[in-house]
């Protein structure tokens, strides 16, 4: 029996790709930036191999034991679904439609008559901002507010009061049927608020992930398939429509997440434990909280003994991310960057550099060949460095 508990520290980029500036995100660095700005007292992740990896300016470890590299990421994008799509096997062949000025008339007109209101906004925003511009007139009118960002996503922002989580949801529901094809957007995203009045405004912790199902087999697929436990933590069953999943727990905000994996790894299970902290990426990347990023990188860190103490000889710990969210770059999006792969198991000593992976999908490959699943992605194991 194996656990490999894999870890996703949102949006904890290390390092501007070579193809940045195709997205206008050259010279971008999450990880780094923060280092640069803070003093980042991460001392496990950094035995782990962290501070090697380049330009993250971190004191790298003299001694440590683990596996550590980074990865590029093969798909033209740099948000959350295909960066999880593609560290589970997925290299999407074309990239999911953004839309810098706001959906379409005829596709909010759809949207608008599927509900039977009018909407608010339909334009790219700040999650936070909108409230503050829309908040009040939303409450006024009842009208349900539309928006985007730099990815490719539907966001609905409605009050709790006047929309409850549920009701909230199934216009997600009817958004997530209608956007398909030309305009399948990768995540529809309800986002509940409450308060009173602009600058009052806050989201609450009810927020669901509504993205297209996967359109190929994941290495979730595969355990589930094969008879492995596929666990999943946090936003990771709306990521993947819950396919491959055999048990999950929703929970929100990085602590919670954190606990929820922790009472996973208490139990006994052979598998895959996938775990996604997503304030990283929500509450400090995208409103460039530099210090908040960097004190968060700080909790999980203190928290990685609590993993370590209640892994077995055989299991496997590895973090990583998804993309990136500079909080030091300009704007408040996604950055496209390199990501992490910091790997631990016990027994391990020194540590080994795995280089630059071509793709984050080595991560699929590694995880099913550790496991001893079959699998057959357009990617490269690194399974067999990962012994002793």
């Amino acid at each position: 029996m194996k656990k490999v508990t894999l870890i996703v520290l949102d949006s904890a980029g290390v390092g501007a790709l070579p193809d940045a500036h195709l997205f206008s995100d050259e010279g971008s660095n999450t990880i780094g930036h923060i280092a640069e700005r803070m003093p980042l007292n991460v001392p496990n992740m950094l035995n782990m191999g962290l501070g090697h990896l380049p330009g993250l300016n971190l004191k790298a470890a003299e001694k440590g034991a683990g596996v550590y590299g980074r990865a590029a990421e093969k798909s033209l994008g740099k948000d959350t679904t295909t960066g999880h799509w593609e560290m589970s096997g997925i290299i999407l062949p074309h990239p999911f439609p953004l839309y810098p000025d706001g959906f379409p008339q005829d596709v909010m007109d759809r949207f608008e008559a599927a509900i039977g209101t009018k909407t608010l906004g339909n334009k790219p925003a700040s999650g936070t901002a909108i409230l503050d511009e829309l908040g009040e007139e939303h409450l006024r009118t009842g009208y349900p507010i539309v928006y985007t960002s730099g990815d490719s996503v539907f966001q609905i922002a409605a009050h709790e009061r006047l929309y409850p989580p549920e009701k909230l949801y199934e216009l997600c529901r009817i958004a997530r049927a209608q956007l398909q094809s030309e305009h399948g957007v990768g995540r529809v995203i309800a986002r509940p608020f409450i308060g009173e009045k602009a600058g009052s405004f806050v989201r609450t912790g009810n927020r669901r992930d509504f993205s297209l199902e996967p359109i190929a087999p994941t290495m979730l697929d595969v355990l589930k398939e094969q008879g492995f436990d596929t666990l999943a933590v946090g936003k990771i069953e709306d990521i993947f429509a819950m396919k491959g999943i055999t048990s999950s727990n929703h929970a929100a905000g990085n602590p919670a997440c954190i606990d929820a994996a922790l009472e996973y790894l208490k139990t006994d299970f052979n598998g895959l434990l996938f775990v996604n902290l997503v304030d990283f990426d929500s509450l400090y990347g995208h409103r460039r909280d530099v210090e908040g990023y960097g004190k968060a990188l700080e909790y999980f860190d203190s928290r990685i003994p609590e993993f370590t103490a209640l892994m077995g000889d055989d299991d496997l710990l590895i973090i990583t991310a998804d993309h990136g969210c500079d909080p030091a770059f300009k704007g408040t999006d996604h950055t496209r960057e390199y990501i992490p792969i910091l790997c631990w198991k016990k027994g391990m000593d020194g540590l080994s550099f795995i280089g630059t992976r071509e793709t984050y999908a080595d991560l699929a490959a590694t995880i099913c060949d550790y496991l001893g699943a079959e699998a057959h992605f357009a990617a490269q194991s690194f399974a067999k460095d990962l012994e002793g």
